[in-house]
């Protein structure tokens, strides 16, 4: 019989071997819980809906819908009583996000106070006190209003933020966090001057507040979330991301949205090396790309993401790129470049040598290209159209993002800026005691933001592994008397 400590070395060898194995197994489940099975099928979807409020719009012949051809805005925009209906807003959405319930079948939650200034307790009436409440609410707004706040704004699950009617500016720390949330809907808000906050305890339901660390600043940050959709907002001006999802997010559209004056715009995927986020995918439809922007419309990491009947105006560097083989289905987009000659070309692959993404599959079907704009698909998107279909929207981009960005009044944030207050950095994208009686058990937020990995430690999981090995060689020995049987190592 082997002496104990001979076999404990040997032990410890093969699992310090393994253990890199081990690790990197417990991520291999590719498909994301909620992840569509067939995503061209809602590539299809979309474009039906695309091409069915055209044809309305063309033999429209009464004065009650000036129908823009917009599907989004023709579902609830065409009901001239819509304010009397206001969560028929949430059958409007297209696309991976289609889904999203938001606060719907919940009851109306008026917020009348515009200050925060408890991230713990929360005062009734104010945004923070109606987001983080366990029941659907549809949130609105009883006036004008700026919020500042003074931590991030951590939104519960079945929740709508709907600024129709009012002129509602978000802006200050850490701004807007969705993590591990679902069915969250926001809408027609201005968000900017997003700033990093935190290493605070902010409230993240009735029942819990949790300890969080430094945020990164982004305008809205989706972190583990599903279910998703942001439209009709204006975003710019923030620290790091205006939108990122990231941590296996999953259907999310985001539509109708107005950005500018930023660098690194929306970031989708945490890393190249975090395999859950090849189950992420994405709509992004009918926004306006705009002044000042610099990169990243998306930056995609893994996934699936439809880009169709958006409006590109601006970019510094490129419009979209993306790392870590994602699909990119660019579709009756038009791409204005600039008058550099250096910057014409619409995509970019990250840190990956030609030879290494020759079969990704990024494709362009019935973009416009202006001013010398160039989009270099590769792999399916050389040989094939997306799915056979013709996106003649692309022809009506003016009409279908016309209206992007906050209805009712400045549909960006320049106004808003030049009366307001301080701006934040335009973003480098370099990558409170309790008080009251607060249930600390519980949910628990923590972390530095989007490089911030989710997984246990190397040196956590070493650990538990080898006191695995310890308690297989402790029954082995024991229980064998000295007859070597196959470890408990091995069944793990």
């Amino acid at each position: 019989m082997a002496p104990p400590t001979g076999i404990l070395l040997f032990y410890l060898i093969i699992a310090s071997s393994f253990s890199p194995l081990i690790i990197s197994t417990a991520h291999l489940n590719l498909t994301l819980p909620h992840q569509h099975p067939y995503p061209d099928t809602v590539v299809l979807e979309v474009h039906r809906r695309v091409n069915e409020s055209i044809a309305r719009r063309q033999i429209l012949v009464d004065n009650q819908c000036e129908s823009r051809g917009n599907p989004i805005d023709d579902c609830w925009q065409c009901d001239p009583n819509w304010a009397k209906n206001r969560q028929r807003l949430a059958d409007c959405s297209i696309g991976f996000g289609e889904g999203a319930m938001g606060g719907k079948g919940g009851q109306i939650y008026i917020v009348t106070d515009s200050s925060d200034k408890d991230t713990v307790n929360p005062i009734p009436g104010t945004l923070r006190h109606a987001v983080v409440q366990e029941e659907p609410l549809w949130i609105v707004f009883a006036s004008d209003m700026l919020i500042k706040l003074k931590h991030e704004l951590i939104i519960n699950n079945y929740k709508t933020i709907d600024g129709r009617g009012a002129n509602v500016h978000i802006t200050g720390n850490g701004c807007i966090t969705l993590q591990y949330v679902s069915n969250v809907i926001i809408h027609n808000v201005h968000i900017y001057n997003c700033v990093p906050s935190g290493n605070t305890n902010i409230r993240s339901s009735p029942t819990h507040v949790g300890y969080r660390g430094k945020s990164d600043g982004d305008g809205i940050s989706i972190f583990g979330s599903r279910n998703i959709w942001i439209d009709h907002c204006a975003l710019s001006h923030c620290t790091d991301g205006l939108i990122d999802a990231i941590m296996g997010s999953t259907a999310i559209t985001i539509s109708n949205n107005y950005f500018t004056h930023h660098d690194d715009v929306m970031l989708l995927g945490h890393d190249d090396k975090y395999l859950p986020d090849t189950g992420m995918q994405v709509t992004i439809a009918f926004n306006h790309f705009g002044e000042g922007l610099v990169q990243r419309m998306p930056r995609i990491r893994r996934g699936y993401v439809h880009v169709v009947n958006n409006d590109f105006t601006h970019w510094q560097m490129y419009a979209i790129g993306g790392s870590a083989n994602p699909t990119i289905n660019s579709q009756g987009n038009r791409y204005t470049a600039p008058d550099d000659p250096n910057l014409k070309e619409v995509t970019k692959r990250e840190d990956t040598n030609t030879g290494q993404w020759d079969a990704w599959n990024w494709r362009t079907d019935g973009d416009i290209m202006v001013n010398g704009a160039f989009f270099v698909p590769s792999g399916q998107g050389i040989a094939n159209k997306a799915n056979n279909v013709d996106p003649k929207s692309a022809v009506l981009i003016n009409q279908l993002t016309g209206n992007a960005g906050v209805l009712g009044g400045p549909r960006d944030n320049s106004m808003s800026m030049s009366k307001g207050g301080t701006t934040g950095a335009s973003g480098s994208g370099h990558d409170q005691s309790n008080s009251g009686d607060v249930d600390l058990v519980g949910m628990i937020f923590s972390g530095t933001g989007a490089s911030a990995a989710s997984s246990p430690s190397p040196t956590t999981t070493s650990i538990l592994l080898s006191f695995l090995i310890i308690l297989s060689l402790y029954i082995t020995i024991t229980n064998q008397d000295g007859q070597l049987s196959v470890p408990l190592l091995l069944l793990l």
